[in-house]
């Protein structure tokens, strides 16, 4: 049987009772590094500044997010000594997306109410593109009566990370110091603005197909939302595509898992393990603890 959400309390209420506000802190902070982008980019372009871009926002999402927040502080599938726990954390932190209990927050609570026999479409992603696009750039979804919440104390008890919860948006400053030293402003557009705009729309973009119909090999029994895997895009999502994968098995430190399902944050994981940096390392659970999951034909 796969593991419950151990974050939320069990007994928690209904994921429908509630409402969309306006998030202010949440709005200015995307729509403003979304709008400088959008205007400062065109204007500072040049080669050099845009090779910086790519690099910056493949490494910081594969490394930070992909395998640092989602593989190893979410969902626990893999273990690591205090340092390089801190470190991978830390590069997620630099994405530019919230601090590491919000990520936990805002990922953990919509996967309790996707799990839901019944979920708002906040959380299914079931209104157009646009709006839930929206919806996810300047809203927070204010429940009647909010889920209990409870972040292990591995995470909730480490001051450095609770530093980095508090100041997430600050440590920008010094990535955009160190790119202004080497290379102007063009490298801080482009290394900041861009960068965070392009993993902002990027991460929620995949995120939308990703829980919407298309390509299922599992269904989870009872849940309200069925993830997709989203075919050739492996390796520009670092195997996040594979999210029908995920969901089934959410324990698994793999999520590319049948031939041809390309998954670089799983080789990157595989590469830590060689050099006795993480260990632990979890895959999909035997096929006789499977009783929550319907195998597609």
């Amino acid at each position: 049987m796969m593991e419950p959400v151990a974050r939320i309390k069990v007994d928690s209420p209904s994921p429908l009772n509630g409402s969309i506000r306006f998030d202010l802190t949440k709005m200015l902070w995307n729509l403003g590094i979304i709008l400088t982008a959008i205007i400062l980019g065109p204007l500072t372009f040049n080669l050099s500044s845009f090779v910086i871009f790519v690099v910056m926002t493949y490494l910081f999402l594969m490394i930070g997010h992909s395998v640092g927040m989602h593989r190893m502080m979410i969902h626990r599938t893999f273990s690591a000594n205090r340092f390089v726990r801190c470190t991978l954390i830390y590069v997620g932190v630099l994405v530019g997306m919230s601090g590491p209990y919000g990520i936990i927050r805002i990922h953990d609570i919509r996967d309790w109410a996707q799990r839901k026999p019944t979920c708002h479409d906040f959380f299914s992603h079931k209104r157009s593109f646009t709006q839930d696009l929206w919806w996810q750039l300047t809203s927070k979804f204010e429940f009647t009566h909010p889920p209990e919440l409870a972040i292990e104390r591995l995470y909730r008890d480490d001051k450095f990370l609770a530093f980095c919860d508090k100041t997430w948006m600050l440590h920008q400053l010094p990535i955009a110091i160190i790119l202004y030293y080497f290379g102007g402003w063009s490298f801080v557009v482009w290394g900041v603005f861009v960068r965070i705009s392009v993993s902002i729309l990027g991460h929620w973009t995949i995120t939308y197909f990703c829980h919407n119909p298309g390509v299922q090999r599992w269904l989870v029994k009872g849940a309200a939302v069925q993830a997709s895997n989203i075919r050739g895009l492996g390796l520009l999502t670092y195997g996040e595509c594979w999210h029908n994968n995920h969901h089934a098995f959410p324990e698994s430190a793999k999520i590319g898992l049948d031939k041809g399902q390309w998954d670089p944050s799983w080789w990157f994981i595989v590469l830590l393990k060689k050099f006795n940096l993480v260990y632990g390392v979890k895959l999909p659970r035997d096929k006789t603890l499977r009783d929550d999951l319907i195998e597609c034909k």
